[in-house]
């Protein structure tokens, strides 16, 4: 009983010391200009995000909602073909093909070009709320 007993005040003695937490602190030694290049790497970053990918809250014309891939991609041959200037946007939401035009800022300039494919489409076109592209000014570049 008594080696037990000593075994066991070894044992805890041992296990004391052996995880005793050592209250030194580490030193870490940095150039001070590393500081400097990460805040000038977030700032080109931010930048160069702002040039590449300017996005608002406008206005898209909604031309084909179907379930059929071929006619999906014919409405945007047919985009394409009489108004080159717009922008296409195909999705696929299981199971519908939507097929979206245009990046417009106010509803006035979607209407302009919603009467105008109207008689592309007779199905109807439909002014949307979606998110827009936006083309960044030369001059905040």
């Amino acid at each position: 009983m008594k080696s037990k007993t000593i075994l066991f005040f070894t044992f805890f003695l041992i296990a004391n010391i052996a995880f005793a937490q050592d209250n030194s602190t580490v030193k870490v030694h940095k150039d001070a200009r590393l500081d400097e290049l990460v805040k000038k790497q977030a700032e080109i970053n931010t930048n160069t995000k702002k040039a590449q990918a300017r996005t608002m809250q406008g206005y898209r014309l909604l031309i084909v909602n179907t379930n059929k891939r071929e006619e999906a991609m014919d409405a945007k041959t047919k985009i394409y073909t009489y108004f080159p200037e717009l922008s296409a946007y195909l999705a696929y939401q299981s199971p519908y093909y939507k097929l979206k035009a245009g990046n417009f800022k106010t509803r006035d300039e979607a209407v302009a070009y919603q009467k105008s494919l109207n008689t592309i489409f007779p199905k109807g076109v439909f002014i949307i709320n979606d998110r827009i592209e936006v083309k960044a000014d030369r001059s905040e570049l």
